[in-house]
C-alpha cells in the first residue's frame, strides 16, 4: 500500500510540475499586452492582404484570429505585422511577433535549426511554374536554359536549384527580395517564367492585367507543408495554436459551422459538445476558457468556411480543395482526436 501511494503522489507531483512547466513567457505577454501579434506575408492574394484602411483579410489572416479568439475570447484582439521572406523568422526568433501565420514551408533544417515549432499544416502546397500563354509552353521541359523570377530567400531557390540539376537542364534565377517588384518584372517580361508555391501563383495571376495571359504548368516538383509557426520557449501557447487549427478542422467533418453552432452546443453529440465546451474539460487542459472552440467558429468559421470565403472556389484564386480535403474526402486534412 506505502509504495503504491507513494508512487500515485510521484506521479501528481510529476503532472504537477510538468503543467508549471507548460506555462511560458510567450502566453504571459499576450495576455499582458491585451492583444496578440501575427507575422502575416506582405500582401499575398486570399492569404493575407491589407485594404486602404489597414483592415487585414484572407486565409492566414483567420489563423491568426482563431488564434485570438482562442485565447480572448475575441478574434478582434490582434496586431498584424507584415514580415518578407528575409525577415519573417528573425522577427519571429526577436519576440517581435508571437506567431508567423503567413505562408511559410516546414522543412528539417528550418525545423531543427532555427528554434521554431510548426504547430500544424494548414495549407498543403508544391512549387509550381507559370508562364505566359503565348509562350506556347506546356511543361516544364521547355523551360531549359530559361530566366526563372522568384521570391529571394524562399525555399523556391533550393528546390529550383535541385530540380533543373537532377533533370540536367540550366536556368537563369531572377531573385528578388520585394513581392511587386517580382510580380511586375514577370508581366513585364524580365523572365520567361515565375517560380513559387501553386497558391501564390494562383494570387500573383490574379492581379495581371489580363489573368487569362498566363497559366500555370501542371508539373508540382516540391512539398510545400504551410502552417503557424512559434518560438519553442512556450509549450503552452504552442498547444493553443496547434488546437485551434485542429478545432476549425474537427468542426468541419463535424459539420460545425459559425451558422449551427449556437445550435449544434446544446443539441450536436457528445463529441460535439465536447468540442463546443458544453462538456468542459479540454479548456482546462490548454489553460483557456472551456468556450475556446465555440469562440472560433462563431466568429471565424471551420476550415472549409475559411478556405472557400477566400481561396475556394468562389473566390478570385478558384482553388480546389485538392490535398486540402478532408482525410474523409480524399484530401491530407488530418486532426488527431479530442
Amino acid at each position: 500500500m506505502r509504495k503504491k501511494l507513494l508512487t500515485s503522489l510521484l506521479a501528481c507531483a510529476a503532472f504537477s510540475v510538468a503543467n508549471q512547466a507548460s506555462a511560458g513567457p510567450t502566453l504571459d505577454k499576450i495576455k499582458a499586452r491585451g492583444e496578440l501579434v501575427c507575422g502575416v506575408n506582405t500582401g499575398l492574394g486570399g492569404f493575407s492582404v491589407a485594404d486602404s484602411s489597414g483592415r487585414w483579410t484572407g486565409f492566414d489572416v483567420d489563423m491568426c484570429k482563431a488564434i485570438a479568439a482562442s485565447i480572448f475570447g475575441d478574434a478582434s484582439k490582434v496586431r498584424f505585422v507584415p514580415t518578407s521572406e528575409q525577415v519573417r523568422f528573425t522577427a519571429l526568433q526577436a519576440g517581435e511577433v508571437d506567431v508567423l501565420t503567413r505562408n511559410s514551408t516546414w522543412t528539417l533544417q528550418r525545423d531543427a535549426g532555427l528554434g521554431l515549432d510548426w504547430a500544424g499544416i494548414n495549407f498543403y502546397d508544391g512549387l509550381a511554374f507559370m508562364v505566359p500563354v503565348a509562350s506556347g509552353i506546356k511543361d516544364l521541359k521547355a523551360l531549359d536554359g530559361a530566366t526563372i523570377c522568384m521570391n529571394q530567400g524562399s525555399a523556391a531557390e533550393v528546390d529550383t536549384r535541385n530540380y533543373f540539376t537532377t533533370n540536367g537542364m540550366t536556368y537563369q534565377p531572377l531573385a528578388i527580395e520585394n513581392q511587386e517588384s517580382l510580380n511586375n518584372s514577370f508581366f513585364s517580361g524580365r523572365c520567361d517564367a515565375i517560380t513559387a508555391d501553386s497558391s501564390n501563383l494562383a494570387a500573383i495571376r490574379a492581379t495581371a492585367k489580363k489573368p487569362a495571359d498566363y497559366v500555370v504548368l501542371p508539373e508540382i516538383i516540391s512539398k510545400s507543408p504551410l502552417g503557424p509557426v512559434v518560438r519553442k520557449d512556450d509549450p503552452q501557447f504552442t498547444a493553443i495554436v496547434r488546437w485551434t487549427l485542429n478545432a476549425m478542422i474537427t468542426a468541419e467533418e463535424y459539420g460545425v459551422t459559425s451558422a449551427n453552432v449556437e445550435e449544434m452546443k446544446s443539441s450536436g453529440s457528445e463529441a460535439v459538445k465536447s468540442l463546443l465546451g458544453a462538456t468542459p474539460g479540454s479548456g482546462n487542459a490548454l489553460g483557456i476558457s472551456e468556450n475556446w472552440a465555440y469562440n472560433i467558429i462563431k466568429q471565424i468559421g471551420n476550415y472549409g468556411e475559411s478556405f472557400e470565403r477566400h481561396v475556394g472556389a468562389g473566390s478570385p484564386l478558384g482553388l480546389p480543395r485538392g490535398a486540402n480535403a478532408l482525410w474523409s474526402k480524399g484530401g491530407l486534412l488530418y486532426a488527431p482526436p479530442m
